[in-house]
């Protein structure tokens, strides 16, 4: 058999910056300032730089950095929520865990993210927050999305757990709302060793909110508890890895844009098969390379028999999980997410992947199809 392709090579990434990331996580074994030490500080300062914004707040994973940002912005009960259902159940779930109730609207059936054109009817007197959701690394048609909310007074954020790096005319994910949630999931293009998150903005009071928030609702010192809070940081060996890592991120997001125009100019025309686009003025960080095609199960098995793996995001929309049941989502009211969900899967694509295997597994997706 060929060799084994994964989906991603979180190995092959340490080898390429092997010295980097053992001199970050040396340095903060030797020092022991474990909570809260002077990495965590330095690296908010230098993600918020990156994300073009003027503040960032670390915390502990992207589902924290998602409820938190709601609590700030007042989120609770008989509030409504308006995002989409083609994403992670933690987009969702954010929303219920703040006793308000989610309010889905469907995506574009180009770039997967959410549809401008039915949010307005989505938007009702309760409505609190929009949240567009950065899917595969594509971002949202944001300018359309923010006019709305405009009109109707209503802050966005951003959902940018797979955003890191895109750009919409020249504006990177993170600076396109009122604020952005990110997740650092090892797997994401800028991952950490383990989970972490944040929440960036230009609006520092609402950073502040968050920060205190996620700190047992802290004031002024330690023992002075003026919101109840809770406790989600950011550790510092986390924050250092993503230091060590940030400055090669951009280099990344360009060598997965390579990959994916490869996949792209490989697979154009193969019968049956969608192959992704950018929208208008976007760059997508590619953090996943998605695909559609009716025969997506067996396609799956074909690529698993030569080695390659492949997964599917997502399998159901969250409308569907029973989990989302307070929100009332039924079958057949979101019908681009639920062709998607039947359609799509992720072919490998990371930095490091060789040009050679792009074209060996393009070779066989192009050869099944054809078949």
């Amino acid at each position: 058999m060929k060799n084994q392709i994964p989906m991603v090579d979180l190995r092959a990434q340490y080898l390429r910056i092997k010295n980097d990331i053992d001199a970050a996580m040396t340095r903060v074994v030797e020092t022991t300032a474990f909570i809260k030490g002077p990495d965590c500080g330095a690296f908010e300062k230098e993600f918020a730089a990156f994300c073009g914004v003027e503040a960032c707040v670390g915390v502990a994973n992207g589902t924290d950095a998602l409820i938190y940002a709601l609590r700030a912005y007042g989120v609770g009960l008989g509030d409504e929520v308006v995002t989409v259902a083609n994403t992670f159940i933690a987009t969702g779930e954010a929303i219920l865990l703040n006793g308000a109730t989610p309010v889905f609207v469907d995506v574009d059936d180009l770039t997967y993210t959410l549809d401008p054109s039915k949010l307005a009817a989505a938007i009702t007197k309760k409505t609190k927050v929009i949240i567009p959701v950065h899917l595969y690394g594509h971002p949202c048609a944001m300018d359309a999305i923010n006019k709305i909310a405009c009109d109707h007074g209503i802050p966005v954020l951003e959902d940018s757990a797979q955003g890191h790096g895109a750009t919409l005319n020249g504006k990177r994910a993170g600076s396109l709302g009122h604020a952005a949630c990110f997740s650092f999931y090892p797997g994401k293009n800028l991952g950490a060793y383990g989970d972490a998150g944040a929440v960036v903005s230009s609006d520092k009071e609402f950073i502040a909110k968050v920060r205190q928030i996620a700190n047992h609702g802290g004031g002024a010192n330690k023992y002075d508890n003026v919101v109840l809070g809770t406790n989600s940081r950011l550790d510092t060996m986390q924050a250092a890895i993503l230091r060590a890592k940030l400055p090669h991120l951009q280099q990344w997001t360009e060598e997965r844009g390579e990959r994916a125009a490869l996949y792209s100019k490989l697979l154009d025309g193969v019968p049956g098969l969608v192959t992704p686009k950018e929208g208008a003025g976007a760059q997508s960080a590619w953090h996943l390379y998605t695909v559609r095609t009716s025969r997506r199960d067996a396609l799956i098995d074909e690529l698993k028999k030569n080695g390659i793996s492949t997964a599917v995001h997502y399998p159901r929309p969250i409308h569907l999980q029973p989990a989302m049941g307070p929100a009332g989502g039924k079958a057949g009211h979101l019908p681009v997410s639920e062709n998607l969900s039947r359609e799509v899967v992720c072919l490998p694509l990371y930095p490091e992947l060789p040009l050679e295997e792009i074209e060996r597994i393009a070779g066989l997706v192009r050869a099944f199809l054809s078949a």
